[in-house]
């Protein structure tokens, strides 16, 4: 157990090391229990939302929706005395997610239908990664969420080159088809492009004279170049990137997870982890 965890009375401690630990047999359990109900939680909500299971087993749906919430608050609740400071891991990524995947049931009383909301718990399945050791992935994950954010502002500045040429070539559509051929304004004729340029082509609006089939020909192409661009930059980033290997034990502190191997504080909080 990491030396923080210590300094927390010994109920909180062996309650962070079933929670937080997925080391220890009686860790591994919660775990996985908790896995199990979030997918067992997330395919109720669905069943829910198809007319013929509702129309039948409606209000059973309901109560067991009803059960897993309560399950989950009190989870949340309990990783909240599990830390020193539980205001860190509220605002963590993972104290996010576990806040969301119980607010939409609550929220229901105030927005009807608002429980569909809750397939948000699928988030929570991240954590199989430490649950079953594969800390590999969990490696992984963070070089590519390294090289997405160093890919950022290329990524920016190619959208914003994308989203000018969208607007050019829908307004030169409007005009070359104009609106007996169904570009009745310019923003539909953006919306054309959009859908051409991305290959979806759904074919509610089709260019009818030769020279905006010309036009459109021209931007099938183009999309095809456009779509690579993104796909190149992320892989040069990913290229460069380097892989570190990560250890499994969460922070005392704040709960997060994923750190170097040969990390001796938290990142996010700066903790010690022992």
């Amino acid at each position: 157990m990491p030396e923080e965890s210590s300094q927390l009375p010994a109920w909180r401690a062996k309650l962070h090391e079933v929670i937080f630990e997925a080391e220890t047999p009686v860790g591994k359990v919660f775990d996985v229990a908790l896995l199990v109900a979030i997918v067992l939680s997330i395919i109720a909500v669905c069943l829910e939302s198809v007319t013929e299971v509702r129309a039948q087993y409606g209000p059973q749906l309901r109560i067991l929706e009803w059960i897993f919430t309560i399950v989950f608050s009190i989870e949340y609740v309990l990783r909240l005395l599990s830390v020193r400071h539980p205001w860190k891991y509220a605002i963590s990524f993972f104290g996010i997610v576990d806040l969301l995947a119980i607010l939409p049931s609550y929220l229901s009383f105030f927005i009807a239908g608002s429980q569909s909301l809750l397939v948000i718990r699928a988030l929570r399945l991240l954590r199989v990664f430490r649950v079953l050791k594969l800390a590999h992935f969990v490696g992984e994950a963070r070089m590519l969420k390294a090289a997405l954010r160093a890919s950022g502002y290329k990524i920016v500045v190619f959208l914003g080159v994308v989203l000018t040429l969208v607007v050019i070539i829908g307004a030169f559509m409007y005009l070359l088809e104009g609106s007996e051929n169904g570009f009745e304004n310019i923003p539909l004729a953006i919306y054309w492009t959009i859908v051409t340029m991305t290959t979806v082509g759904y074919g509610d609006i089709a260019p009818q004279t030769i020279a905006g089939k010309v036009l459109a020909s021209g931007v099938m192409l183009l999309g095809y170049a456009i779509i690579a661009v993104p796909t190149g930059i992320v892989t040069v980033e990913l290229a460069s990137a380097v892989k570190h290997s990560v250890r499994t034990d969460a922070c005392p502190d704040c709960g997060a997870e994923g750190h170097a191997s040969d990390a001796v504080y938290c990142r996010y909080c700066g903790s010690s982890l022992g």
